[in-house]
């Protein structure tokens, strides 16, 4: 078994109620595992935190306080993702803002950080891009999550939602590290290399 197939991949995506991971709080957390070139459905993980007041955020992930009433507390919430989340490597699309709102959270309450190793498909991406992965495909401006959905067709079914932005993401994911494997980046420090601009 190589050490890419012995890698459990955790795609993560927080809905938060703004970007200040400091001052803003999480709403959502949704995750979904990928190994073996498969996304696993029966290995995920979702939640809802109680919100203490709305905030204009609400008009992008359309979750206002008062559907949250019930939701769980922020430190169970938490305790109960880093349970799932094990010693995974973390995925996301600019996955250090979410990991930055998870650890702030965290800090909050006394508990530990999460110290795993995390792979961002945007650098992953700018890598195939740069090797020549994507040579014979309709290039995504920018390479938001939008334009890698229409790049490699992925429909963006639950956009916004933490849940379904994770599984666009998983998929957006796996298509990357088939990208990946034509240019020779394989191993999983080859994977998570950050992207430095050349020059």
């Amino acid at each position: 078994m190589s050490e890419l197939d012995a890698t459990r991949f955790v795609v993560l995506d927080c809905e938060t109620t703004g970007l200040d991971p400091r001052r803003d709080r999480i709403i959502t957390i949704g995750a979904v595992t990928a190994q073996h070139d498969e996304i696993l459905l029966d290995d995920a993980f979702e939640v809802m935190l109680e919100l203490d007041y709305n905030r204009a955020s609400v008009t992008v992930h359309g979750i206002t306080r008062d559907e949250t009433i019930g939701a769980m507390q922020e430190p169970a919430a938490l305790a109960a993702f880093v349970e799932y989340l094990g010693d995974a490597v973390i995925v996301g699309h600019h996955i250090g803002h979410d990991i930055q709102c998870l650890n702030a959270a965290l800090e909050r309450h006394g508990m530990a950080l999460i110290e795993n190793r995390s792979l961002d498909t945007m650098d992953l991406t700018l890598h195939c891009n740069n090797e020549g992965a994507f040579a014979n495909m309709r290039m995504a401006e920018g390479f938001s999550l939008d334009g890698l959905c229409e790049m490699f067709g992925v429909a963006p079914h639950d956009r916004h939602t933490a849940g379904g932005d994770a599984f666009i993401t998983a998929q957006i994911f796996l298509r990357l590290l088939r990208a990946a494997r034509r240019t020779g980046r394989v191993t999983l420090d080859g994977l998570c290399e950050p992207f430095k601009e050349p020059g």
